[in-house]
C-alpha cells in the first residue's frame, strides 16, 4: 500500500506543522476488498504526506463475515500499521447476515467503539473522518468533533439506508421516512461530506447538504500495482485453463447488492461453449447459493478471496471482466472493484441502466447491458469472446481512463489540498467554499 502523494507534497510535509487526523469506521486492512482497503490506503497516504493519523475500526471480518485469523471479536487491541496507529474495538459478526442481524452487527461496533473514540480527547485531532457505512457511528463522531473543536468529515462509500430499503433488507414506509430523516439531519451537520461518484454527490445534495460542503472523492487505483501483463497470468496455468479459452472473471464480494445470481444463469447458458470459462472469485453471504447453482458446471471455477500480492495476476487472468449489479442499487453504491478492472487493461461488461454513473463510466470504454438481463449478458459475453480485436481495443481505452482519472496519486493530491485548508481553519466555524 506504499505510495506517496507526490514528491512535492512530501517535501511540503517536512516544512509544515504536524496535522492530526482521526479516521473512524468499521472496516480497515487487512481486509482486501471494499471499504477497508480504501480506508487503509487513505490513512497510509496521509501519513506519508506528513499527517499524524489514527484509526478506530473493528477487527477484520469482511467479506467472509468471520473474524480474521489472529484477531478477536471481543477484545480491544492497538496495532501499528506503517505510520498509522490502529485501534480495534469489539464487534459482533453474524455468520449469515440478514436485515436485523446487520443492524445488531453495526450497533455492536457503534457501542463498543465509544471508549476508544473518546480516549482520543487528549490527542485532539484537527479532523475527524467518519466512514459510512455505518451511520450508527456518526453521532459519536459529531459529538467528539464538537468536544475537540475539530473539523468533521463524513465519507460515504454506500448510501446504506437507501440501499437497505431498495434491496428489501429493511421494510416499512414509516421506518424508511424516519431513517432517511435522521440520516439527512446528521449529514447536514458535518463540515464536509464526501462520496465516490458524481451521482452520489447529487444524492447528497438532494438530502439537504449544501453544495460547498460536498466533495468528490472517488475510489482510486494504484496504476503501478494493477497494470496489463505482457505474459499470461499465472492463474491460467494454476487453474488448468486452456490457452485458447476466453476467461470471464468476477472478483469481489458475493452479496445481495451485487446481483451475482445472473452469473450462474449465464454460465449455464454458455455451458456448450467449450472455449468460454468462468472464474468466480470472492466470498460473501451469497457464495453458497452461487456454488449450488453452477458449481457443478465444467465451465466454472470458484476461488476464495486471493492475497493482495496476487491481485494483478488475478485481474489479468480475465479476457472479460463482468460486473453485475441489481437495478435497485443504481447510484446508491459505486462498485469499488471497477477501478481494478479498468486498470488491468481488460475488456469490461457492466450491468447498468442508461443514465447511471456506472453506465456513463463503462459505456465509452466497455460494454453495458441492462441489470438482471441474463440474455443480454450472455450475448455480450459471446460477442466479446468471438472478437479478440474488440477486447484489446476496449481494454486499452479502460487502461487509459484509469491512468488519467483514477490514479491514487491524483485523488490523494486533491484530498491533501482539502485537508490542508480544513486544518488551517480548524478553529473557525465558517462555511467552506
Amino acid at each position: 500500500m506504499k505510495n506517496s502523494l507526490t514528491q512535492s507534497s512530501t517535501a511540503t510535509a517536512d516544512r509544515r506543522p504536524s496535522r492530526k487526523v482521526l479516521i473512524y469506521g468499521l472496516n480497515y486492512a487487512p481486509e482486501l476488498t471494499g471499504i477497508g482497503k480504501y480506508s487503509a490506503e487513505m490513512a497510509e497516504s496521509l501519513a506519508e504526506a506528513g499527517y499524524e493519523v489514527r484509526v478506530v475500526c473493528a477487527p477484520p471480518y469482511y467479506p467472509e463475515w468471520q473474524i480474521g485469523a489472529g484477531h478477536s471479536a471481543w477484545r480491544y487491541r492497538t496495532e501499528q500499521h506503517a505510520a498509522v496507529r490502529v485501534q480495534r474495538a469489539p464487534v459482533w459478526v453474524p455468520s449469515r447476515p440478514s436485515g436485523l442481524k446487520r443492524l445488531l452487527h453495526l450497533a455492536s461496533f457503534a457501542v463498543a467503539s465509544l471508549p476508544t473514540v473518546f480516549a482520543q480527547l487528549l490527542w485532539r485531532p484537527d479532523i475527524v473522518i467518519a466512514v459510512a457505512p455505518s451511520l450508527m457511528n456518526i453521532p459519536a463522531a459529531l459529538m467528539f468533533g464538537r468536544l475537540t473543536k475539530a473539523r468533521t468529515w463524513l465519507h460515504i462509500q454506500d448510501y446504506e439506508v437507501d440501499a437497505a430499503f431498495e434491496l428489501g433488507m429493511l421494510k416499512g414506509k414509516r421506518l424508511r421516512r424516519f431513517a432517511l430523516g435522521v440520516e439527512s439531519w446528521l449529514m447536514q451537520r458535518f463540515d464536509v461530506v464526501s462520496t465516490i461518484s458524481a451521482k452520489m454527490i447529487e444524492h447528497g445534495r438532494n438530502k439537504g447538504v449544501a453544495s460547498p460542503r460536498l466533495f468528490a472523492l472517488p475510489n482510486w487505483v494504484d496504476v503501478n500495482v494493477i497494470f496489463p501483463l505482457e505474459r499470461p497470468s499465472l492463474y491460467r496455468t494454476a487453474l488448468n485453463i486452456a490457452e485458447d479459452s476466453v476467461v470471464v472473471l468476477y472478483s469481489g464480494n458475493m452479496g445481495a447488492k451485487q446481483g451475482i445470481e445472473v452469473l450462474a444463469q449465464a454460465a449455464a447458458a454458455l455451458a456448450h461453449r467449450e472455449n468460454i470459462h468462468f472464474v468466480l472469485c470472492g466470498d460473501g453471504p451469497c457464495k453458497g447459493d452461487l456454488v449450488d447453482q453452477c458449481g457443478h458446471l465444467a465451465n466454472c471455477t470458484f476461488l476464495s478471496l486471493q492475497p493482495f500480492k496476487n491481485l494483478n495476476d488475478l485481474l489479468n487472468v480475465a479476457d472479460i471482466h463482468v460486473l453485475p449489479q441489481r437495478a435497485d442499487a443504481a447510484d446508491l453504491v459505486m462498485p469499488s472493484k471497477l477501478t481494478g478492472m479498468l486498470a488491468s487493461g481488460r475488456s469490461v461488461i457492466a450491468m447498468a441502466r442508461a443514465g447511471t454513473e456506472l453506465f456513463d463510466i463503462v459505456s465509452p470504454r466497455g460494454v453495458t447491458v441492462p441489470p438482471e438481463d441474463v440474455e443480454a449478458l450472455v450475448a455480450a459475453i459471446e460477442n466479446l469472446a468471438d472478437d479478440k480485436d474488440k477486447r484489446a481495443r476496449l481494454g486499452a481505452a479502460a487502461r487509459a481512463y484509469a491512468e488519467t482519472e483514477l490514479s491514487r496519486r491524483a485523488v490523494m493530491e486533491r484530498l491533501d489540498g482539502r485537508f490542508q485548508m480544513l486544518c488551517d481553519r480548524a478553529r473557525g466555524r465558517s462555511v467552506l467554499t
